[in-house]
């Protein structure tokens, strides 16, 4: 059942990290400097909208990063209580 839930959840992650709409994430003057240079037949603003989207992009990977290791040095392994009536396992 576990996994199931784990391949729904990436299936999710997947689809929508593949699925955007075209943003423009710059300022006025970016914006108007980018607009111009396209209608004149250069592609430099389409670099300059996806420079933007891989700065947006790294502190979400980064903290993901910190966030996975974390997980993995301080989950429980296997951990035994011998209590009355039985045993619990709390992994």
């Amino acid at each position: 059942m576990r996994s199931l839930k784990v391949f729904f959840v990436s299936l999710l992650l997947i689809f929508f990290s593949l699925s955007y709409p075209e943003v423009a994430a710059q300022c006025s003057m970016c914006t108007l400097n980018a607009e111009n240079s396209v209608q004149n037949g250069n592609t430099e603003g389409n670099g300059l909208n996806n420079g933007i989207l891989y700065l947006l992009a790294a502190p979400y990977l980064a903290i993901a990063g910190v966030g996975f290791l974390w997980y993995k040095k301080y989950r429980r392994k296997n951990v035994n209580m011998n209590v009355r009536g039985g045993k619990i396992n709390l992994n």
